[in-house]
């Protein structure tokens, strides 16, 4: 059946035009509903003097910094449990230490830790009586897992002080943002809900970013806290096997 309906075909020839009428006030709808919120972190930034920016952008490297950090150190950590991985199958299989201290990686801390212990069986022969061999190659293993640690350890510090600063710094952009909302307020003369909520709304994402850095950078540390006692353990297990086998070998075998 055919629709011959004459106000059907009216219909279609205005609509066009409906449209054309309608538009202008559509997009003033659609702007009006942009603007109906001008309260973020653009508004934040554009508004802010130099010490509110200056508060966004250390939180900004704050949180860079710690995630660089959170990344560096988890492929440093899987690296070192990888190598204890091959020291435990690659060392221990070896004619001697000197033939498994070098069938291990050239940057593998196991690597230097048992080239400490030829280099005491190598040395003591040079010492006076004062020191017996026991001390001396406990003495230069313990060492080389002592430097191996604090090379193990570097960057959690940095960790720990965003985790534990940043959020102050937040909160002092808190502070300032809202002293400067009040002061504009009072100057002013307005005290209204629009004119109060918007500037103190703002200040407050100050606090929510200085949260958002922190608690990335406290459980990272934690996390890798974790993570890097359990593989200095895997190195002073490796270290205190080490030192067994040292003493039961020859100055001669070790080199």
């Amino acid at each position: 059946m055919t629709v011959s309906s004459p106000s059907y075909a009216h219909a279609l020839r205005i609509l066009p035009l409906a449209l054309v009428l309608l538009e202008p006030a559509f997009a003033q709808e659609v702007a009006t509903a942009d603007v109906a919120n001008p309260y973020g972190l653009a508004a934040l930034w554009s508004g802010s003097d130099l010490v509110a920016k200056t508060v966004l952008l250390l939180l900004l490297v704050m949180s860079v910094g710690s995630w660089f950090v959170i990344v560096s150190k988890v492929i440093e950590q899987s690296r070192l449990l990888s190598y204890g991985e091959q020291a435990n199958k690659d060392f221990w299989t070896a004619g001697g230490l000197g033939q498994g201290t070098a069938a291990l990686p050239e940057k593998s801390p196991f690597r230097f830790v048992a080239h400490a212990a030829v280099d005491a069986l190598a040395q003591h022969g040079a010492l006076n009586d004062h020191v017996s061999l026991n001390d001396w190659v406990v003495m230069r293993v313990q060492a080389a897992i002592d430097q191996v640690q604090v090379m193990a350890q570097s960057g959690l510090a940095v960790l720990a002080t965003v985790g534990s600063i940043s959020p102050f710094v937040g909160l002092f952009g808190t502070v300032w943002g809202i002293y400067h909302a009040l002061t504009a307020i009072g100057l002013s003369g307005q005290a209204s809900i629009d004119k109060v909520a918007g500037p103190v709304g703002e200040a407050l994402i100050m606090t929510a970013i200085g949260l958002a850095v922190a608690v990335p950078a406290v459980l990272g540390y934690n996390w890798l806290l974790r993570r890097n006692k359990q593989a200095i353990d895997r190195l002073r297990a490796f270290g205190t096997a080490l030192h067994m086998s040292a003493l039961s070998a020859t100055p001669a075998s070790g080199k």
